[in-house]
């Protein structure tokens, strides 16, 4: 998602801020030179001119840090206007540094990240920003400020910034889903997490967390986070599935007894055969089956591996082709173990048929099971 927000606020409006919220704000005193200076930038009509007269700017009043940080992030986003989004990030980082905490200046900086597909900017700014949110429901009371109006200013300004913080809070996300590298991905969702606490993207960021450290290649981390997002919401289907998927994989004691328990959750959460069962809940419920048949079958518990897989089997058909194909190649696998050659043979044809990663391995298991039919096995 790419969303480019362009704030214009004439300097008459630019009032001091009397506030200790711990964000930056912008305030040019009317009447000063700085204030008439922005007054007739705002009235000139020609872009390139404006570009012209904003750089101008910031070079007479270098010396007053909050009116250079102000021009700065007008010169950034006139030159986002023209289109050269390099200097308009450049710009906007000067901005910040004489105004390091500024929601506005960062929800812009966010922007012009996402335009340029700078991931690793957007975390950057986007997590700045979360922080300098949230510090405001932290902030002390001022002397001399009643509890009463300390309590209204902080939820005015709580009100006033959140849409920032919303836009700031899906860019993160956004930045997260669309990085490729697992530990890069990691390292996003680790900033991502204390700054944006209660987030309402809390279980997506969780799943690509355990995703990205499986990838990595990481089960204690990924065990001990999913341990700690179950904590706060145990139904999740997604985690307790992950759960589920990352214990029937490690062949540490104990492991397949807890990729049991944690698919029977799924397939108690997601009630599958319930009137008002939609898809998600059916795939969630097949990818349960599926698991647990696995998991019985590295128990040596082949015959109660079969009835899961057959409901997998018909849970996911139709609706994701490896995921179906991983149900009909082990119960395939089950039959095959069982001595049930004919039955073997079914599910393996239609599994070897599926184009897919998998494709290959159920003809090369059907071969085998054909080979055996033909010997008489």
């Amino acid at each position: 998602m790419t969303r480019l927000l362009k704030f214009v606020f004439p300097s008459l409006l630019l009032l001091a801020t009397v506030s200790s919220a711990q964000i930056d704000r912008f305030g040019i005193a009317a009447g000063t030179p700085e204030d008439k200076a922005l007054q007739a930038i705002s009235n000139e009509a020609d872009a390139g001119k404006k570009l012209t007269l904003y750089q101008e700017f910031v070079e007479r009043f270098a010396a007053n840090p909050e009116a250079a940080a102000y021009g700065n992030w007008q010169l950034s986003q006139a030159y986002q206007a023209a289109s050269d989004l390099p200097k308009a990030l450049e710009a906007g980082e000067k901005a910040l540094a004489g105004s390091p905490r500024n929601l506005e200046v960062l929800v812009s900086q966010t922007g012009i990240a996402q335009q340029i597909k700078n991931n690793a900017k957007v975390i950057e700014y986007a997590t700045r920003g979360g922080e300098a949110y949230n510090s405001l429901s932290k902030q002390p009371k001022p002397d001399g400020l009643s509890e009463t109006d300390f309590k209204t200013r902080m939820e005015q300004d709580l009100d006033s910034g959140k849409s920032s913080y919303e836009f700031l809070e899906s860019s993160a996300l956004n930045a997260i889903v669309d990085e490729k590298n697992a530990k890069t991905r990691m390292g996003y969702i680790e900033r991502f997490t204390p700054a944006f606490p209660i987030s309402r993207f809390e279980d997506q960021v969780t799943q690509y967390a355990m995703f990205s450290l499986g990838e990595m290649n990481e089960p204690a981390r990924l065990f001990v986070y999913g341990e700690k997002a179950l904590a706060a919401n145990p139904s999740s289907l997604a985690v307790n599935l992950m759960m589920a998927n990352a214990y029937v994989d490690d062949n540490r004691p104990g492991s397949t007894a807890k990729a049991v328990t944690y698919a029977q959750k799924v397939v108690a959460i997601a009630k599958a055969d319930a009137p008002d069962a939609d898809s998600a809940r059916k795939l969630s419920a097949g990818v349960a089956h599926s698991t647990l048949g696995y998991a019985y079958m590295k128990q040596e518990k082949t015959a109660a591996s079969v009835p899961e897989l057959q409901a997998a089997s018909a849970l996911l058909k139709g609706q994701d082709s490896v995921a179906y194909a991983t149900a009909l190649y082990r119960l395939g696998f089950a039959y095959a173990k069982l001595s049930k050659t004919t039955e073997a043979r079914t599910v393996l044809t239609e599994a070897a048929a599926i184009p897919g990663p998998l494709q290959q391995t159920c003809r090369d298991l059907l071969a085998k099971v054909n080979s055996a039919r033909a010997k008489g096995k």
